[in-house]
């Protein structure tokens, strides 16, 4: 760690040389003020400096997200009012206020569901396109309207900061430091240091001082003067939704000073339940940490409050992947709420079934189909309405037709869906569970697809756009179908239209560049595989493919490149070591060449082609006698009749050259 002396003329300059410093200091009015005081110098010598608290506490999960865009927004309005249309979902997750100004382009079923009709929860890393949304917001406001003026962000409580927050800054330095010319400054508390560093090790290189300042907690606001200011600002709030989102943070902070906790309980459960929905379940779970314990203390006879936080808390944990902390939860506390409950209870198994059945590793199919029963029981037990019993059991056999499916029993989970569109075809309104049925008719198209039936997939797929015709996954997994049987330029419209719905997703910029590749559009391919490999730089598949695509048009350094950053992901891919081995080869490097034949044939003994090739290497390097082995190696691999011939005819020609070559040697030694 640099001493804060060493740093000091630094921290005064417009353009220091660090990308990221991190200051370890006690949080408070002393840490601020210095902060403050450093931006002032900064801005002195001609840097924008934005000063953002990034406290998860004080700020909710976009803590300093919020901030920076509140202080650019106006700007950007004026100057590309085109780019807040372009990025108006991104920006309305960040800033929710602009929910009263801005809207939302091509909201998809999942987004317009009603509460009791959300049978879809999206994916976890699908709240991260929103963050990259914005960071290609920011680029491509800042790159045209401000390229070269330095920005300093300070992110005062970095270590404090939400899931989403983190993940911004550190992708934002990353992505475009560099380039827009933006450095973070960063306060964490003493001892901090090392594990902010971490977390932002892949923005670059990060300096860290230690500044010795007095600790200064703020003041505790007295419990009357909190409990006047909290009342005034609910009944400012209202019903109004965007509101209570904004100043969730401020309520549960002054309710916490007022000794209120019943209701720090109940705006707790609201952030939980806000940002499950959301899909932002790491933050949402920070919410809710605790919560299933303050409900029993403060609310133990709201039964419905307590479950509602535990089937929220389990989504979530379901969400991250992590079936230990939701199956624990729903022992520890599902079970129990849901006893004199069946209605409940349909839910609680039906989760438990998913635990076994889906995210379970390995897959406990049995156990998940004897909870789909045990649910299935529960709704004719629970009274339920009659179109609430329909719907609830064909939710429940798309359950089963999942498992169906895992078995190998792809006609039985296809009647299991078909049946269940039909029944509720028949007995629920066109207007109702619209989201449900389009997610039947996808996964019909899903079984077909990994079946190998091409062409019942694509109508599948078809019929559910039409049904959903906003959501961007249903758009990339149809490209996909459509470019495995080369039908590239539907590929590529679908492909476009994928990108168009949504924030930006490294898999369908991949597959983007594979459907480019295969056009003999070579340009297009490194552009999309770059977008790609912009959003998730280690990804395999499109490092190979821009490496593919180097290679065609001649650019040896570039492919070598790539297939190196393949390699380093996944060393046993022994395609791109051999196809780096030609690489080398063309590039005069035949010693390197050499020893990436040599691995390939460790990983794939059994491919005549790469023995033709390291036969070449070996002729190259004038080892006549190796590259005859290799060919004869080849022989021995039974290839097609044309390459037969050829491979004889090129052992033949070594054969030949190793005689002279051994009679040369021969000679030389008799005249010496």
């Amino acid at each position: 760690m640099s001493t804060l002396p060493s740093l000091m003329n630094e921290l005064r300059a417009a353009e220091p040389s660090w990308q990221v410093l991190i200051v370890e200091a006690a949080a408070g009015a002393p840490r601020r003020r210095w902060l403050a005081d450093r931006l002032q110098e900064m801005s002195l010598s001609g840097a924008r400096t934005f000063n953002v608290c990034c406290d998860f506490d004080l700020g909710g999960p976009w803590a300093g997200v919020s901030a920076l865009f509140s202080g650019l927004i106006a700007e950007i309005q004026a100057q590309r009012p085109d780019l807040i249309d372009l990025h108006a979902l991104e920006l309305v997750y960040a800033l929710p206020p602009l929910r009263r100004c801005v809207t939302v382009r091509n909201p998809n079923l999942t987004d317009m569901a009603p509460a009791s009709e959300r049978t879809r929860n999206y994916a976890a890393d699908r709240a991260f396109r929103t963050i990259h949304g914005l960071i290609d917001l920011l680029d491509s406001w800042k790159s045209v309207h401000c390229p070269e003026a330095p920005w300093v962000i300070a992110s005062d409580g970095f270590d404090a900061a939400g899931a989403m927050s983190s993940v911004f800054f550190k992708e934002l330095l990353r992505r475009r430091g560099e380039r827009l010319n933006i450095r973070l400054l960063a306060t964490v508390a003493p001892g901090n240091g090392d594990a902010a560093r971490t977390v932002l090790s892949t923005a670059g290189p990060a300096e860290a001082i230690s500044v010795d300042l007095p600790a200064d907690p703020p003041a505790a606001i007295e419990a009357p003067a909190a409990a006047r200011l909290a009342s005034e600002l609910e009944e400012r709030i209202g019903n109004d939704r965007v509101e209570l989102q904004t100043h969730l943070s401020d309520l549960i902070r002054l309710w916490g000073a007022a000794g209120r906790p019943d209701k720090v309980l109940r705006y707790r459960t609201i952030g939980l339940t806000t940002y499950n929905t959301l899909g932002l379940y790491e933050d949402a779970l920070r919410y809710g940490k605790g919560l299933p314990a303050l409900a029993a203390q403060y609310a133990p006879d709201d039964e419905e409050l307590r479950w509602t936080i535990v089937l929220k808390m389990l989504m979530s944990h379901i969400g991250l992947s992590d079936v230990k902390s939701a199956m624990t939860l729903a022992d520890e506390e599902g079970l129990k709420l849901v006893e004199h409950h069946p209605e409940w209870r349909v839910s609680l198994f039906y989760l438990i079934a998913m635990f076994h059945a889906r995210f379970l590793k390995p897959r406990d199919l049995a156990k998940g189909e004897e909870y789909l029963e045990l649910a299935q029981t529960a709704i004719e037990q629970a009274g339920l309405p009659e179109e609430e019993r329909h719907f609830f059991s064909v939710f429940n056999r798309n359950g089963l037709a999942m498992i169906r499916n895992f078995q190998g029993r792809h006609q039985e989970a296809i009647e299991l869906c078909r049946s269940g569109i039909a029944r509720l075809n028949e007995h629920l309104a066109a207007d109702q569970h619209r989201l449900h049925r389009s997610i039947l008719v996808y996964n019909i198209a899903q079984v077909y697809a990994a079946t190998g039936k091409p062409a019942e997939a694509l109508e599948y797929y078809s019929a559910t756009i039409a049904m959903d015709p906003n959501y961007s996954e249903y758009y990339n997994e149809r490209g996909s179908l459509y470019l495995n049987l080369g039908r590239l330029e539907e590929a590529l419209s679908d492909y476009v239209r994928a990108i168009e719905l949504s924030p930006p997703y490294f898999e369908v910029f991949t597959n983007l560049g594979q459907c480019y590749r295969r056009m003999g559009a070579m340009t297009d391919a490194i552009e999309s595989y770059s977008r790609a490999l912009d959003l998730e730089p280690h990804h395999v598949l499109a490092l190979v493919g821009r490496a593919k695509s180097h290679e065609e048009m001649g650019q040896i350094r570039e492919a070598i490149a790539d297939y190196t950053a393949a390699l380093a992901q996944d060393p046993k891919q022994w395609e791109a070591v051999a196809s780096r081995g030609v690489m080398y080869y063309e590039a005069g490097e035949l010693e390197a060449s050499l020893a990436d034949f040599n691995r390939a044939i460790e990983l794939k003994h059994d491919q005549a082609d790469l023995y033709q090739n390291r036969a070449t290497v070996l002729t190259g390097l004038g080892r006549y006698e190796d590259a005859a082995r290799n060919l004869q190696s080849a022989l021995l691999l039974q290839p097609g009749e044309d390459d037969r011939l050829e491979i004889q005819a090129r052992l033949e020609s070594a054969l030949l050259a190793s005689t002279a070559a051994m009679t040369a040697e021969h000679a030389r030694s008799l005249t010496v």
